[in-house]
């Protein structure tokens, strides 16, 4: 058993969008597809197939995410409060 709690996060609006349609794509709901990615990554797997790949391909050029891993450390805001 698990025990699971709701929690705030903020996250790149364009990123959100990808990860969404990802979650939708696979029928499962954005928490779980996010604890999937987590636990791939910390037994160093990757998480995705190469036919969900291409979607995620897709779903970025459709939401005009262009950011790569390279960027992970160095995204700055506006400064902007929404979210």
């Amino acid at each position: 058993m698990i025990e699971r709690v709701q929690t705030g996060v903020r996250i790149e609006k364009r990123l959100l969008k990808v990860l969404k349609g990802v979650a939708e794509l696979k029928d499962v709901s954005l928490g779980d597809l996010i604890e999937g990615i987590v636990l791939h990554a910390f037994e160093g797997k990757a998480p995705f197939s190469d036919d969900t790949l291409a979607a995620i391909a897709e779903l970025m050029r459709i939401y005009g995410l262009n950011l790569t891993a390279e960027d992970a450390h160095r995204l700055t805001e506006d400064g902007a409060t929404n979210g």
